[in-house]
């Protein structure tokens, strides 16, 4: 059932994404890309062509809003359980698709052009769901004392690696403005924390997986 679930979930944030980039496509081309270019939404009358946008955008919506309803009850019944549980959860490993989100942070360099919108580089962030991936194949994993140190020793990895890229961007970026031009500088910021955050989310559960299963990263490079 839970299988089920997963890879509806799956399916359909795939399906929103593609439909997201399909009708903005065609919005450029045949719509004069109403929706993403500046437009006063007291002055809007509708066209039939608006509508791959404005169903696209409401498709989304729902979607965020059914994956808030999923999470919502998961998150909190997780907790209840994880004082008494000796394994981790249960996810399926497809369920790292949803990484494949982040490539809507792209988008960003499209909106800022249009009208200097920064929001969809925050989409960035679910880059980190690529580690749902490693997460998955962990599933009903003893949680013995060798686990949690490697856990422990994973995310300090992680923290200090996303913290040390956060705190070189800023002092780069903190010395002026990029190229000359204060909202590069903001843009340029934004991505590198989202990319940071995501980079500690997925590494987190990428080194777990590898102490836990005895694969050392080789660091010869051979």
């Amino acid at each position: 059932m839970k299988s089920e679930r997963t890879k509806r979930t799956i399916f359909f944030g795939i399906l929103c994404a593609l439909l997201i980039a399909a009708s903005s496509w065609y919005s450029i081309l045949f719509d004069d890309s109403r929706f993403i270019a500046p437009m006063e939404l007291s002055e809007y009358t509708f066209r039939v062509r608006d509508l791959p946008m404005i169903l696209s955008g409401i498709l989304l919506v729902l979607y965020i809003l059914y994956l808030l309803a999923s999470l919502i009850p998961m998150i909190l019944g997780n907790r209840c359980r994880k004082a008494t549980r000796q394994s981790t959860r249960t996810i399926h490993p497809g369920l790292g698709l949803l990484g494949f989100l982040g490539f809507i942070g792209f988008l960003g360099f499209w909106t800022y052009r249009m009208d200097k919108t920064f929001f969809p580089f925050l989409f960035f962030m679910f880059f980190g769901y690529f580690g749902f991936f490693y997460e998955g194949k962990m599933s009903n994993t003893f949680m013995d004392e060798r686990y949690e140190k490697n856990k422990i020793k994973a995310h300090r990895i992680a923290d200090k690696t996303a913290i040390a890229i956060i705190f070189l961007a800023v002092l780069f970026l903190g010395q002026g403005k990029l190229m000359g031009n204060s909202d590069y500088t903001l843009a340029a910021l934004i991505i590198v924390i989202s990319l940071s955050i995501a980079l500690k989310i997925f590494l987190s559960t990428y080194l777990l997986y590898h102490y836990d299963h005895d694969e050392p990263l080789d660091e010869s490079g051979e």
